[in-house]
């Protein structure tokens, strides 16, 4: 509800100061174009898109006003003007040089300005231009300057919840398989493993405007600048993971769905490997923390946490390795079985591992840094 209304304010100021300064020095009712442009440049997400918006939009238009201005010059404001630009724009788009949204946003602002042509002088048209770059000064201006757009929360809620979700998963492997109950339920987690890709996107697009909201942004100096590159490498680190995870999953279902009985995961590999997912489950849910905007003693436990869950997790590995080398496990027919789930769980273990000390090490100058200050 405070965004919504923060937006509102923002939509506001930007209207009437767009309106009030093409009022100024235009003619006729090019206040609209100027409040329109201003509105949708305030409404982007990020300053930098309100740039980038603004740099496309006037460029379009600009572009279809000199297609225009050259054809009226040539052939009048007739029937055979709009052939004309219809025809230039296709031969364009042959070319390959513009984007099919870029040269349909030309050639209707050619043929708008052309009609405007037609009924009044071309210094109207040129008029059209100028109050969109207005409009879009003003939204840019208002956005950067009024309370610009952050997104730093949404970034770290996203990666929180693939971690979680991620961290579950793996508990619940680890219960099943405590349980017995894996030949019932591993095509649920395989399901549940799958779905982890449809969270790794929408992090993906979430970090990525978390760290284009902090681009020319006034409010930088305030919230910081080192956070969004956190969320970024626990998000390539958790991307990652998921492909152990679902890895783990596939390769369940698949031994449940084997018929050669001497390919089934026997009892004390079952127990061991149990151990193994619920410590590695707790490591990923606390490396997301490490990437949270919460205070470094909470982020310092939470490093504590991934580094005991990594430790107890890798000590268990290590046990079901020898086990499996000294051909200790009752099972040997299920050896690749065995080979795939210890393959996933270690590069499972090394992901994280690499990952925290790569975030430890980015950490330190920063702290360095604030206790110098």
């Amino acid at each position: 509800m405070a965004a919504v209304l923060i937006q509102g304010v923002k939509g506001l100021i930007a209207a009437l100061l767009a309106w009030e300064i093409t009022s100024w020095w235009l003619p006729g009712q090019q206040e609209y174009t100027a409040v329109a442009t201003a509105l949708l440049m305030v409404s982007a997400p990020t300053v930098h898109r309100s740039v980038t918006q603004a740099a496309r939009s006037v460029g379009t238009r600009a572009a279809g006003l000199s297609l225009a201005a050259a054809v009226v010059w040539l052939l009048g404001s007739t029937a055979g003007s709009v052939a004309a630009v219809l025809a230039i724009a296709l031969f364009a788009g042959a070319g390959g040089h513009r984007s099919t949204d870029s040269r349909l946003q030309v050639v209707s602002t050619a043929v708008l300005a052309l009609t405007v042509a037609a009924a009044a002088p071309m210094g109207h048209v040129v008029a059209l231009v100028l109050a969109t770059l207005a409009g879009a000064v003003v939204g840019i201006v208002v956005n950067a300057l009024v309370l610009p757009p952050l997104h730093l929360e949404a970034s770290d809620a996203s990666v929180r919840e693939l971690a979680a979700s991620m961290g579950t998963l793996l508990g619940d492997m680890a219960r099943g398989l405590r349980e017995r109950q894996h030949g019932d339920r591993a095509h649920t987690w395989l399901e549940q493993g799958r779905h982890l890709e449809e969270l790794v996107v929408q992090a993906h697009e979430d970090v990525h405007r978390g760290q284009e909201s902090l681009r020319w942004n006034t409010r930088c100096a305030v919230h910081g600048r080192g956070k969004v590159p956190a969320h970024r490498e626990a998000l390539h680190a958790l991307h990652r993971v998921s492909f152990q995870v679902r890895g783990i999953a596939r390769t369940l279902a698949d031994n449940v769905d084997d018929r050669h009985t001497d390919h089934h995961l026997g009892r004390l590999f079952l127990e061991r490997y149990a151990a193994t997912l619920e410590a590695a489950g707790q490591a990923v849910t606390s490396f997301a923390a490490l990437s949270s905007t919460a205070e470094p003693g909470r982020v310092d436990a939470a490093r504590d946490r991934l580094r005991q869950g990594i430790g107890e997790a890798a000590v268990w590995h290590q046990a079901m390795t020898d086990l499996i080398a000294h051909g200790a496990l009752p099972e040997p027919g299920a050896w690749h079985v065995y080979g795939s789930l210890m393959t996933d769980v270690e590069r499972l273990l090394a992901d994280l591992d690499h990952a925290d000390r790569l975030t430890a090490a980015s950490a330190r100058p920063r702290s360095g840094a604030a206790s110098a200050a």
